[in-house]
């Protein structure tokens, strides 16, 4: 069960409009958290999560082995460190092919956030897989989890029960929801994301990016970042907003 501190803890994040809690919010959880940097209180293992979440999902992991059901993080907290390789690579890779700048973005962010942006810096966020099947190749696909997919059962199974732990998908198959594909792997745990992207949203965004060293980073004007913040950051699941 959860402790007393942290279960007040996560029932003060999830309650908006009252300034007291929103200073407890942001003294727990300052800018440079939210954008994947500084050094913020996780689990240990390969996959750590913020410490509210990890409990919230080993109760969730608990409940689903009962019904044969292995959950394994393939992802939690993710750095802006990590994010910017990722992205750098994905970017240098598509300028050799050729792509120019927004056009290679525009590749980019089909699946891949800019870094500051990603969900996994916040350590809310998990992308999960039945680790009870064979692992072959990309494992993140969004067939291996429909039909007779080998993690078909472990999508049924958290879209029956995760919200009962408070585990949201921000990705939907929504076909009007604008920004990220569908994302049948990611969840997120909504007592804490929701709050945190209420935080995010205040944050100077450009500032940070051109202040990095996030390649393409010369396409981030105004009119590109309210953009990508409205279709990519917001174009969510309206339960995670």
């Amino acid at each position: 069960m959860m402790l007393r501190k942290e279960f007040l803890t996560a029932l003060f994040l999830t309650l908006a409009g009252h300034s007291v809690h929103a200073n407890l919010f942001f003294e727990l959880y300052p800018n440079d958290l939210l954008f994947g940097k500084g050094n913020p209180d996780l689990s240990n293992g390969e996959a750590p999560l913020i410490k509210p979440v990890q409990k919230a999902f080993d109760q969730m992991a608990e409940a689903a082995k009962k019904e044969n059901v292995t959950l394994k993080i393939v992802s939690g907290y993710r750095s802006f460190e990590r994010q910017k390789q990722i992205w750098n690579t994905k970017y240098s890779r598509n300028q050799k092919a050729g792509l120019d700048p927004i056009d290679n973005i525009k590749k980019i962010i089909t699946f891949s956030t800019l870094p500051g942006t990603s969900r996994h810096h916040w350590g809310t966020e998990v992308d999960l897989i039945d680790g009870s099947q064979k692992e072959e190749g990309d494992v993140l696909l969004t067939q291996k989890f429909q039909g007779e997919g080998p993690y078909a059962r472990l999508a049924l199974w958290m879209q029956e029960n995760a919200s009962q732990f408070g585990f949201y998908l921000p990705y939907t198959n929504n076909k009007k929801r604008k920004g990220f594909s569908f994302e049948p792997w990611h969840y997120s745990y909504a007592p804490v994301s929701i709050q945190m992207l209420k935080a995010y949203l205040k944050l100077d965004l450009i500032s940070f990016l051109k202040a990095s060293e996030v390649l393409g980073k010369e396409v981030f004007d105004i009119d590109f970042i309210s953009t990508y913040i409205e279709e990519n950051v917001k174009g969510i699941n309206p339960v995670l907003l």
